[in-house]
């Protein structure tokens, strides 16, 4: 009996990619003989990401709609046929069991062509709000794992299941890590601490909020890990001086981010779907200041989902600036909040996600050929 095949697809950011990853590594330890072959797009991160974690990866000449800009997008309809060209002959040499699709612009034309070629596909839908690409793919897919309540609204009810978001192990696990931490990142594990993190490009609202009220930390004495992602790491090193004030750490890129939660009182972050999925996880104080770049504004609505279980706070982008860092002061002050939010967002965890969706995978193989 040949080995199962399998194709996942999907990528453009951390959010798609890390997850991906995830249910590969899950899939190999469950059938360590199966063939995994992911699918992403040309020119996007998870063409460098993807074989670093030791996975084949084959790149579709496919981008997203760009806003705002008419002649950026006279080219999609060219590219969009060339990938769905190019998908339908990875269907039919590679000859997968089942297709995964995790959300990106590679996803869809993969997902269309196993459609096509009756293999049957699972869809992994990250946020709350699902995008157009996968309401449109749901209604043929075998599976529809999600990590919201509520999802029928966009999927047949009777293919979903509540399996939650993959995550890297290695980022949530925190326990007895503060010391380390704070001595990593030359900081005094005693004093309260707070956590800011935009991702690995970061957020302009998020660091132009910390910049404005940076003596207020320094004022009351709380510590600072402040990840400013790479595009604005410089400008802001060049404003404030590389060796600014003992208490604040500004970092362009948390390469141990385990040890930076570690540290933290409190987190304040972006509302990504797999940034909340570790945040469940790693069970402590969160304000979620959704970016509003994203379509259907997917972000408000995964963190309302957390707001609504009294799990998170939420600052919307617009009055971040003035309001932010004096919330942020003030939650830390406040134990018994501090305690509350962490117990509720911890009940909202879902640890085995990437099992749970391995196996659902494997339930869609039907062999042929073999």
């Amino acid at each position: 009996m040949r080995p199962t095949k399998i194709i996942i697809s999907g990528g453009g950011t951390g959010g798609h990619i890390f997850p991906a990853i995830a249910i590969a590594n899950a899939l190999k330890r469950i059938a360590p003989d199966c063939e995994i072959l992911f699918v992403g797009a040309t020119g996007r991160m998870e063409m460098e990401k993807v074989p670093a974690a030791g996975y084949k990866i084959v790149g579709l000449n496919i981008s997203g709609i760009q806003r705002g800009s008419i002649l950026k997008n006279l080219s999609l309809p060219f590219k969009l046929i060339d990938s769905m060209q190019k998908a339908l002959k990875l269907i039919a040499t590679f000859k997968p069991d089942v297709v995964v699709g995790v959300g990106g612009y590679a996803s869809g034309p993969i997902l269309f062509a196993a459609s096509w070629k009756n293999v049957p596909y699972l869809i992994q839908e990250q946020n709350s709000y699902a995008g157009m690409t996968n309401k449109r793919l749901g209604k043929k897919a075998s599976k529809i794992c999600v990590a919201f309540d509520g999802m029928e609204q966009f999927f047949p009810a009777d293919r979903l299941l509540k399996t939650g978001n993959p995550v890297r192990k290695d980022v949530v696990e925190i326990y007895n890590k503060r010391f380390h931490g704070a001595e990593l990142l030359k900081l005094d594990p005693l004093k309260k601490t707070v956590l800011v993190t935009g991702g690995s490009l970061g957020a302009a609202t998020l660091n132009k909020s910390i910049e404005k009220h940076l003596q207020d930390f320094i004022d009351q004495d709380v510590q600072l890990i402040w990840q400013t992602g790479k595009y604005y790491y410089a400008g802001i090193i060049e404003r404030i001086g590389g060796s600014f004030h003992p208490n604040i750490r500004v970092l362009e890129f948390l390469n141990q981010m385990d040890l930076a939660y570690a540290a933290a009182d409190v987190i304040i972050s972006r509302a990504g779907a797999g940034t909340i999925a570790e945040l469940c996880l790693i069970k402590k104080p969160v304000i979620l200041v959704p970016s509003p770049n994203v379509a259907e504004d997917h972000q408000t609505k995964n963190a309302m989902a957390l707001v609504k279980r009294n799990a998170a706070l939420l600052i919307n982008d617009r009055s971040a600036e003035d309001t932010l860092v004096s919330q942020a002061l003030e939650l830390l002050k406040d134990e018994v909040r501090c305690a509350q939010l962490s117990v509720n967002i911890g009940e909202m965890a879902l640890p085995q996600a990437d099992e749970l969706i391995a196996r659902e995978v494997f339930k869609l193989v039907v062999k042929k050929d073999i």
